[in-house]
């Protein structure tokens, strides 16, 4: 019997914390590890889609489409290099999609009403939320059931993670009874300063258990890996980045969820 499917949104409404980068790479490593991997690219700048070196310009095939219902999911669906990964990408028309569905009914939950019968074919769907808390950001939550928060260790880390509790604590109330808090990763980690320990000493303080034992450490084999369209455990199997992201995975893979 097929164990349950897990969907998780990365989100943290400040941008260049590795939201992105984790959602890439986590992806990859859980695809490797043998799952059957989908990844939703809601941000539109789209980098998630050129993280694996998908041409988003001018394509009219992206989840913009089937939020106006204009193509089928199987129409904008792509099959990625790396076995058991498929991705649903993103472009920049995405961005005028909270204006165009203003007075759509059900608008927050438009994503989860095209997706839903597909969604249970995989093991993990991971999306990659676009850093703000609006309609695009409500439509990942009504889709996935946990939420991880990357967070850079540094000094404004926690700066506006209460507003996005707040947003969290009104969608489950609201929209998603079964929406968690289930991972907050402490990502650009540099375990040689006194600052950077103080703040991810900060983040275990306030988080507790939630925060994974894994922390991301600053390399520039992240962003080189991104620019070659290709996740890091690929382009530099051995950097501490592809490190990092397996052991993080592989922490994914042994927690224990509620029923």
């Amino acid at each position: 019997m097929k164990s349950k499917m897990r969907s998780i949104a990365f989100i943290n409404q400040k941008g260049g914390v590795g939201k992105t980068t984790s959602t890439a790479n986590v992806g990859a490593c859980l695809a490797t590890l043998g799952k059957k991997v989908l990844l939703i690219d809601l941000d539109p700048q789209a980098n998630l889609s050129i993280h694996f070196g998908i041409n988003v310009q001018g394509k009219d095939s992206s989840i913009y489409e089937i939020m106006c219902g204009k193509k089928a999911v199987s129409d904008v669906l792509i099959k990625s290099s790396l076995p058991n990964l498929d991705i649903i990408p993103s472009d920049i028309d995405l961005a005028s999609a909270e204006v165009e569905l203003v007075n759509t009914v059900g608008r927050e939950t438009i994503v989860k009403f095209y997706l839903e019968g597909m969604l249970e074919d995989y093991d993990y769907v991971l999306i990659d939320c676009p850093p703000s808390l609006g309609l695009l950001t409500l439509n990942a939550l009504t889709v996935a059931n946990e939420i991880f928060i990357p967070l850079q260790t540094e000094f404004f880390a926690l700066q506006g993670v209460s507003k996005l509790i707040q947003t969290f604590d009104v969608i489950k109330k609201r929209l998603n009874g079964k929406l968690e808090i289930t991972g907050i990763i402490p990502c650009m980690h540099d375990s040689r300063t006194k600052l950077g320990q103080a703040v991810l000493d900060k983040i275990k303080e306030y988080f507790s258990d939630k925060v994974f034992s894994t922390t991301i450490r600053k390399n520039i084999k992240l962003s080189e890996s991104t620019s070659h369209g290709v996740p890091v455990t690929e382009y530099a199997p051995d950097s501490n980045g592809a490190q990092d992201y397996v052991a993080l995975t592989k922490e994914i893979m042994s927690m224990k969820r509620k029923k």
